[in-house]
């Protein structure tokens, strides 16, 4: 039997978050680069306005925001990025990510060339977890094979955003996925499970488009020049999904995936073991960011939960929502709104994890659908935001030769995946047929 909030919280305490939000947000647009401002930075301001306008003694709030910062979810999301990040590192370094990429393209046909590039940055940015990572590497790439062989340059970046943000959506050790996980409670495997059953069908009929899309246009006869690749160096992305997938503790898989990627590229020549530990090291430093921002937030989010802002933001979502279904689509609304506003998928998780779980336990849904529920909407938004780092990015490579509108509404997986999410969330049918396979 489901409850309702009594309790009408405090509008007041919300006061440091929109401080937070709107610093960054408006550092973006003012710069015109929505990672100039360092969010951590954003978040300590956003600490500094409720130790200023909260009314509790000094003392009371420093212990708040400690505990706030302790917490065991935050601690624990806080470090499986420091693995994630060396795990990423390491493998960049020993060759894996140049062997993906030069593996796909040497063995593409010209017309088929965004399909083959959808495929590529999906096993790419779901191997890597980062959809930046995956753009970066193959963007260049892409945008020259449109150039060359005449193929529809908005088709094949557009192919390449979709590939990438399936990917940031759906692997184990992406950001989105640390964050929806730990703030939910849920376990990884679980969350991936759901999350497949949903992804799957949207990029099955978005491979099925491409290949269509492909056998009929007419596209010149191109030389793409060979890389070389190494099949034994792709074992740690494999490895660490299959671990993933059958259940094996995160820190662990991460660690084994970390030390045979170290391995090969011992005895490669990619690396010497001091160069080895240094890798891991510069992994450890590339998290700082999302670390300190997700530490800060904690701190932060449990002092506006004290106050009371917390309590608010659930009441007025609650005074909306009538069942389980409009619960769902409330939090994915919520974490598509806040990402519209801070043009980040990961920090959009991380503020608005809390209120997804209290809503999650007050409507007794499942952790680990509303994990995927906050992935995917936060994803798609950020995969199509003008202001996003992966559009910009993209737009950045095609050096004029692409324009906005072209790139966004070529993105087909995005809009597939949100349709197939959507229906997951109305349709009792879906539902119960995803908690048959992930075993309730």
């Amino acid at each position: 039997m489901m409850k309702h909030l009594k309790i009408q919280g405090n509008a007041f305490a919300l006061i440091p978050f929109f401080v937070f939000i709107f610093t960054f947000l408006g550092a973006g647009i003012l710069l015109n680069d929505f990672y100039a401002l360092p969010s951590p930075i954003a978040v300590v301001l956003g600490i500094i306005v409720a130790f200023v306008i909260f009314k509790q003694s000094i003392e009371s709030k420093i212990d708040t925001l400690i505990e706030g910062c302790g917490n065991s979810q935050i601690i624990t999301m806080c470090l499986i990025y420091l693995f994630s990040g060396a795990f990423a590192t390491v493998t960049q370094a020993m060759g894996a990510v140049d062997s993906v990429v030069n593996l796909g393209i040497n063995n593409i046909d010209p017309e088929y060339f965004p399909l083959g590039i959808f495929l590529i940055a999906s096993f790419l940015s779901t191997a890597t977890g980062t959809s930046v990572g995956s753009i970066v590497a193959l963007g260049p790439i892409a945008i020259s094979l449109a150039d060359k062989s005449g193929a529809s340059m908005p088709l094949i970046a557009g192919s390449l955003l979709g590939g990438s943000m399936l990917g940031d959506n759906l692997s184990i050790i992406s950001d989105t996925t640390i964050a929806a996980t730990q703030s939910l409670g849920c376990e990884m495997r679980d969350k991936f499970k759901v999350n497949l059953f949903i992804a799957l069908p949207a990029a099955i009929i978005t491979i099925l488009l491409l290949a269509y899309l492909g056998f009929n246009s007419e596209v010149s006869s191109v030389v793409i020049e060979k890389g070389d690749y190494q099949l034994l160096s792709i074992l740690p992305y494999i490895l660490v999904i299959i671990l993933a997938v059958i259940g094996v503790n995160v820190f662990m898989t991460l660690l084994i995936g970390i030390l045979i990627a170290g391995i090969i590229g011992f005895f490669g020549n990619d690396f010497t073991l001091l160069q080895f530990t240094q890798k891991i090291y510069e992994g450890f430093l590339s998290m700082t960011d999302i670390f300190l921002l997700s530490m800060l937030t904690g701190g932060l989010a449990t002092l506006v939960q004290t106050a009371g802002g917390i309590d608010y933001v659930l009441y007025k979502i609650k005074s909306k929502i009538k069942n389980k279904k409009s619960a769902q689509m409330g939090i994915g609304t919520l974490v598509g709104i806040t990402n519209m506003a801070i043009a980040n998928n990961t920090v959009s998780i991380v503020i608005t994890g809390k209120i997804a779980k209290e809503i999650s336990d007050e409507f007794e849904l499942s952790p680990k659908k509303v994990a995927t529920i906050l992935d995917v909407f936060s994803c798609v938004i950020q995969g199509l935001l003008p202001y996003g780092a992966q559009v910009l990015l993209i737009l950045s490579f095609a050096k004029g030769k692409l324009q906005l509108f072209d790139l966004i509404s070529n993105a087909w997986y995005n809009y597939i995946l949100l349709v197939f999410m959507i229906i997951a969330i109305y349709s009792s049918a879906w539902d119960k047929r995803i908690n048959k396979f992930v075993k309730d």
